[in-house]
């Protein structure tokens, strides 16, 4: 074998070995630059479930807050109404008051001071719903009505 097919042997074998050095030691740099980079979204990720969860806390707290007030307003001092007086609907809205009917029940009072009032009980920043607003519309519209509903249980 000639000097020169040695040489063009070793020099192949040289490229060979410097490209798959080469190739690892790059391979392994973007293989730990991925591997940091899968660290950093596992950290976002808790504390994006972290930060889920105390908002999750937070809000199940508000809401039983909120329907321990609706249930508790009657014997608040916020509250103008006579408990008794006050029926819990709950949805779509918290009570029917019927103002004075106590009163004329216990025959010290009149027909003509009863007055019908719908309420919602809100706490904190809560605002009425969409049918609420629509409800509170509808009454100061004056499309609220009486009905009587007759069931005939005949056989």
């Amino acid at each position: 074998m000639s000097i020169w097919m040695a040489m063009l042997i070793g020099a192949c074998i040289g490229v060979v070995l410097t490209t798959l050095i080469l190739s690892n030691t790059r391979n392994g740099r973007v293989k730990a630059e991925y591997e940091q980079y899968i660290a950093e979204l596992e950290l976002e990720h808790q504390q994006a479930l972290i930060s889920a969860q105390k908002r999750s806390v937070n809000t199940s707290r508000a809401v039983l807050k909120g329907k321990m007030a609706e249930q508790m307003a009657p014997i608040m001092p916020e509250f103008q109404y006579l408990p008794s007086d006050a029926k819990f609907l709950g949805d779509p809205v918290d009570y029917v008051v019927f103002d004075g009917y106590t009163d004329l029940r216990d025959g010290e009072g009149r027909a003509e001071d009863i007055e019908v009032v719908l309420i919602d009980i809100k706490s904190g920043g809560a605002r009425l719903t969409k049918g609420q607003q629509a409800i509170a519309q509808a009454i100061r519209d004056g499309r609220v009505r009486f009905e009587t509903v007759r069931i005939d249980f005949n056989d």
